[in-house]
């Protein structure tokens, strides 16, 4: 069990939910307001995805990214940020030619996802680790493009978070790690219940865990209903936990939720377990990262 729990908020996401649930935020301001609340409310990193304010899309303009994180830093609330560096993989097949991407095909090279990273140097960025059936359409991350990804990051000094949706990813990461292209301490995410990558249950949980680097560190979520299910579950094991509007809306059957009231659940879950939650300060010394502040 762990008794010193990192608690992750992803704020956003990328998703089809600003329909769903207003609490979402859209705008940069909104954004960087989300990752204030998620910090004040115990979190000790904010994941970050920018959306167009227009239309509430997912986007990958630097100029977003720059924004929330300048809002961010220059307010007095402290909070590690983790970047996303996953988007630009949707592959959406024509239905006149397979060959050829249709409407909702997104694909962006290494280098034009780590453009935000590389330029705004956050504490974190992910690194998705392979490709996968994403619901009806596919996310494409191949093993030399993660490689490529992984070079980038590493030279920027920037910790990647290894985002893991079935057991393949976790083998392809360890793989970059015992190349020299990730360094001590490893730091992964499993992403649990997304179709169709892993399932949200114990069992495989575990048996991801049990096949990650002796070193690392880990984390692990799941969707929806599962999102606090799965938080005491990785605490149990030895993990840290991940909550947020970017993978969850409801803090419980027809309650929409926010980013703020999320983290207080599972703050109080992680307590009723009989651990505590770690400051940004004890996070980055746990995970090895820079301190921005210096």
């Amino acid at each position: 069990m762990n008794r010193n729990v990192i608690i992750s908020c992803a704020v956003t996401g990328a998703g089809d939910t600003i329909e769903r649930n207003p609490a979402v935020p859209v705008t940069p301001r909104a954004i960087a307001d989300a990752c204030i609340e998620a910090a004040q409310a115990g979190a000790a990193v904010a994941h970050i995805h920018v959306r167009d304010p227009e239309t509430g899309a997912h986007s990958h303009d630097p100029a977003l990214f720059r924004e929330v994180v300048e809002r961010v830093r220059s307010s007095d609330t402290d909070v590690v940020l983790n970047m996303t560096a996953g988007g630009g993989g949707d592959w959406v097949p024509s239905e006149e030619d397979p060959a050829q991407g249709g409407h909702g095909t997104d694909l962006l090279t290494p280098e034009r996802r780590h453009l935000p990273v590389g330029e705004l140097l956050p504490e974190i960025c992910t690194l998705d680790c392979g490709s996968y059936n994403f619901a009806d359409n596919l996310y494409v991350n191949t093993a030399p493009w993660a490689r490529r990804q992984a070079e980038l990051i590493q030279a920027a000094g920037v910790k990647p978070e290894i985002e893991c949706f079935d057991l393949g990813h976790v083998r392809l990461a360890r793989q970059l790690y015992n190349d020299g292209l990730v360094d001590d301490p490893p730091l992964f995410q499993l992403c649990l219940g997304i179709p169709w990558g892993a399932e949200a249950d114990p069992e495989t949980m575990l048996a991801m865990r049990n096949k990650l680097p002796d070193s690392a560190h880990w984390a692990a979520f799941g969707i929806g209903r599962d999102q606090l299910p799965m938080a005491a579950q990785a605490v149990l094991l030895g993990g840290n936990v991940r909550v947020g509007l970017e993978d969850n809306l409801f803090l419980s059957k027809g309650v929409l939720a926010s980013n703020g009231a999320l983290v207080d659940k599972a703050l109080t879950t992680i307590e009723n377990l009989g651990a505590r939650a770690v400051t940004p300060a004890e996070a980055r010394t746990t995970l090895g990262l820079r301190d921005p502040h210096n």
